[in-house]
């Protein structure tokens, strides 16, 4: 996967997945830009590539505000003239409560984020990448799009969207050279399940760590990495004839799920 003279633009790439995806597109050649509303987070993450030595710069942006996207496409293309990879990625958890206590104002804010956040993106970049004539474009979605999650309507809305843009988008642009696809994370080891797992049990977080990878086939969380080499495969050549499709790396969780017995054979 050779992203030597590649640019890639990476939203909520402050931390977690973001964070790592942006290193790998950095360690096999790509230039970066860093794009998170958390300043810092994102200086920290071009900081760490840049001591690699690799090269990226920071965008501070709030993916729901139409002028800000237009800004980080903006400032994308002045630094390097095009946008070969776009990982859509930047995303919220929200409160942990049932449906019929969700809060409004808790389901506005996951939406405007996961969902319009994404289409803004979309917006702004597939243009750019119309232009070109080429791009790949990976949207973070979730094991959360594919099925339910109780105590949490808001996040599963959102990654069922995200899977629905992602397939429309796939439709109108591939036959242009530009790919889009999205990526499914099951439980992954970042602040955001964390901060999930704080939610549901605040005397003891790490009993909820212990049960629900005790659940997963492959007996643990996975890592940010490991949902980075996904999607840099997507963002790849190698993927050349892959678009329109959703990516599911969750350790097993969607195809036994929790109460399904695990053979020992």
């Amino acid at each position: 996967m050779d992203f030597i003279n590649k640019v890639a633009l990476i939203t909520g790439a402050g931390n977690g997945i973001g964070r790592a995806t942006a290193l790998g597109f950095a360690e096999r050649g790509a230039s970066v830009v860093v794009v998170d509303r958390d300043a810092e987070g994102a200086r920290q993450t071009v900081s760490l590539i840049e001591q690699a030595g690799g090269r990226a710069s920071a965008v501070e942006a709030d993916v729901t505000r139409s002028e800000d996207v237009q800004a980080y496409v903006k400032s994308t293309r002045e630094l390097h003239g095009r946008i070969d990879c776009f990982f859509n990625n930047a995303g919220i958890e929200g409160a942990v409560a049932p449906t019929a206590e969700c809060d409004e104002a808790v389901f506005d804010a996951v939406l405007s984020v996961n969902v319009k956040g994404v289409f803004l993106g979309l917006r702004y970049v597939l243009p750019v990448m119309l232009e070109q004539g080429s791009g790949a474009v990976v949207n973070t979605a979730s094991i959360a799009g594919l099925v339910g999650t109780p105590g949490m309507p808001a996040y599963v809305a959102s990654k069922h969207a995200v899977i629905g843009l992602t397939k429309v988008a796939a439709g109108e642009v591939s036959s242009s050279g530009v790919r889009v696809n999205a990526v499914c994370p099951g439980p992954i080891d970042t602040r955001m399940v964390r901060d999930l797992a704080a939610q549901v049990r605040p005397d003891d977080p790490a009993a909820v760590q212990r049960g629900y990878e005790a659940s997963l086939p492959i007996g643990r969380y996975g890592t940010a990495e490991e949902v980075a080499n996904v999607v840099l495969f997507l963002s790849s050549d190698l993927s050349s004839n892959v678009t329109g499709a959703q990516y599911v790396v969750d350790g097993g969780r969607t195809a036994s799920p929790p109460g399904v017995t695990k053979s020992a054979g």
